[in-house]
């Protein structure tokens, strides 16, 4: 597994106990709670133990210092890059806590002060009441850095109206508080000087009734009203451009609409999308577009798979050069694989979904040239289905390197789609 830097007695998680009450606080404020293998591994047994205890009713989630959760920790990703499958147990982990989040069987409350970016903000938006203030900060930047929108985005900003859900996907655009109530990604607005108010009144009321805690926020929320200028008063000229069939279409689109009056804020955006990895927004807009038609499950099942063949540079090595140029040398002049990116032609989801026993091969990666469907194919897992009904690997190798995991007791033993445990076979 990747090697992360992490004091051994820094407290990375805090999980405090009050009464009928179960508080948790992302504590790596210097880091700005960015979420490491720890980090999740300790979320994930916090939330199991509480979701069992007859005594634990409602679950608060906060972030120390001035960020909620600035996302996954890109360096342990970088630093993992040259050993095979490094970060495969980590993926697997946090994956099936975003499973876990979405179906939680007991009330949660995320009090969201500051950044909440890409897996942060999976902390988020599927509580059943999520509390921002004028300080939230919500952007999924990741195709910006040859990655993909995941932690169950794909599903999560699929469903949003219209094309918003592309829009912010492929643009990585921010949104402030008062957007993410309008936009249904948060429930309540509280301003900032009140939100540690709030949490001592939720500790107080001692009970994970959703009334009552539906009411005791609504003691201290705002009626949020949209700024002149908020993106979300835009939503005409977002579905007409992110509409379009590629990402090449949906650039054409926006530029005619850059250049008519009153669209100066448009150029921004513009600038920030031709800059991103095309790999990156090509697997991005795709995986959204398919998330309309699939489940949680189903969505989390592809998440995996195309994180784990962009970590493998299947197709590109964007992910690694993206870091490199954003948190590692700083310099922001990512030199991306425009040749495979402009080649790549999105067409129909046939072969992600095929049953085939098909493994790509080294000869594969040795050809100078590929045609799209071999492309598609590689980066997206052409997968062979597993008996034991766990995700659905594209690799044998993937599947012992997890079994041996489960039998050491170091992932849990469930997959998506269930939350009933039994024993994981290997076909």
């Amino acid at each position: 597994m990747a090697q992360e830097v992490v004091n051994p007695e820094e407290q990375v998680v805090l999980g405090e106990e009050i009464g009928k009450v179960r508080l948790i606080t992302l504590n790596r404020p210097r880091q700005l709670n960015v979420i490491s293998s720890k980090v999740v591994s300790l979320l994930a047994d916090f939330l199991e133990k509480w979701e069992k205890d007859e005594n634990a009713e409602l679950i608060l989630i906060k972030g120390a210092g001035r960020a909620f959760s600035a996302g996954g920790d890109l360096k342990m990703f970088y630093d993992g890059r040259t050993s095979k499958d490094s970060c495969l147990e980590v993926v697997y982990r946090m994956y099936w806590l975003c499973y876990h989040i979405h179906t939680y069987m007991k009330t949660q409350v995320a009090l969201v002060r500051g950044i909440s970016m890409g897996g942060g903000a999976s902390f988020v938006v599927p509580m059943k009441f999520s509390v921002v203030t004028e300080k939230t900060v919500f952007a999924t930047p990741e195709a910006s850095i040859g990655f993909h929108t995941d932690c169950s985005f794909s599903y999560i900003l699929s469903h949003l109206p219209g094309h918003l859900g592309e829009y912010l996907a492929l643009t990585g655009a921010r949104l402030n508080g008062k957007e993410l109530v309008v936009a249904g990604l948060a429930t309540h607005f509280v301003p900032s000087e009140k939100l540690p108010e709030l949490e001592k009144h939720l500790i107080s009321l001692n009970s994970g009734d959703e009334k009552a805690v539906k009411s005791a926020i609504e003691e201290f929320s705002m009626d949020v009203q949209l700024d002149e200028e908020s993106v979300l008063n835009k939503l005409s000229i977002i579905d007409e451009c992110f509409s379009k069939d590629t990402v090449v279409d949906i650039i054409k689109s926006f530029e005619a609409e850059a250049t008519k009056e009153g669209n100066g804020w448009i150029g921004a955006i513009l600038k920030g999308l031709k800059r991103s990895s095309p790999t990156g927004l090509k697997i991005t807009l795709k995986s959204i577009r398919e998330g309309r038609k699939q489940t949680i499950a189903e969505c989390l099942k592809k998440e995996f798979r195309i994180t784990m063949n962009i970590l493998r540079t299947a197709i590109s090595a964007d992910v690694y050069e993206g870091i490199r140029a954003l948190t590692i040398d700083k310099d922001n002049a990512p030199k991306w694989d425009h040749q495979l990116g402009t080649k790549w032609m999105m067409k129909k989801w046939t072969l992600y979904f095929s049953h085939s026993k098909r493994i790509w091969s080294s000869k594969f990666l040795e050809k100078k040239t590929a045609d799209e469907a071999e492309v598609e194919a590689v980066i997206f897992g052409v997968h062979r289905a597993l008996d034991a009904g766990f995700v659905d690997i594209q690799l044998e190798s993937d599947w012992l390197i997890l079994v041996n995991h489960v039998q050491n007791k170091t992932v849990p033993n469930l997959y998506f789609g269930t939350r009933i445990q039994q024993p994981l076979l290997v076909s």
